[in-house]
């Protein structure tokens, strides 16, 4: 198992509330012509919603429990540079601008122009009616490479984005109620000879 302490964790992100002028501005297409794929996918976690919030907004964290991120270069209280693992063995990069930020309550983003894979989305903490916990719901929309011929390729490399996001908030999950993320992979010191 992949072990983390909390403390092993970044835990200076930046506590500020903003939106953007121009929120509209900040999605990309979902029309009928195919421009853009919406992914949508809710988790309930059990820890406080202020915790999640700022696990997450430090996008340093994202590679801890997000397979196909390689890493995550934070420039500043908004931007930031993806490294994205792609289909056969390929990388994916783009920049990123936080465009709404309201601590503990959510957190969206968009890529910029020059974005290889144009996407924006939206991360939304909030406490559950039950008071058990915390639902977690993240909502992207992004422009697959090569438009549909793209998202055939991804999904042969098991990269297609449905499904990893899936993935990617139960890992989160278990990373956040637990500490450490189980894998299957073996551990060399275990086997014996």
């Amino acid at each position: 198992m992949a072990k983390r302490s909390p403390t092993d964790i970044h835990s200076d992100a930046p506590a500020t509330t903003f939106k953007d002028p121009n929120p509209a501005g900040t999605g990309l297409s979902t029309d009928s012509d195919d421009s853009g794929d919406l992914i949508g996918r809710t988790v309930t976690i059990n820890a406080p919603r202020q915790a999640l919030y700022a696990f997450w907004r430090d996008f340093r964290n994202l590679p801890l429990f997000m397979e196909n991120i390689e890493s995550v270069q934070v420039f500043d209280e908004r931007r930031s540079h993806w490294m994205v693992k792609g289909p056969a063995d390929s990388t994916v990069e783009w920049d990123a601008v936080i465009v709404e930020d309201v601590p503990g309550e959510c957190i969206a983003w968009s890529t910029t122009d020059e974005a290889e894979v144009p996407n924006s989305g939206r991360i939304e903490f909030r406490d559950t009616t039950n008071g058990r916990g915390t639902q977690v719901s993240v909502n992207i929309v992004y422009d697959p490479p090569v438009g549909k011929l793209g998202k055939a390729v991804a999904k042969l490399f098991g990269r297609e984005p449905n499904i990893q996001a899936r993935h990617d908030l139960r890992r989160f999950k278990q990373l956040m109620e637990t500490g450490e993320i189980p894998t299957s992979a073996m551990n060399p010191e275990t086997i014996e000879e």
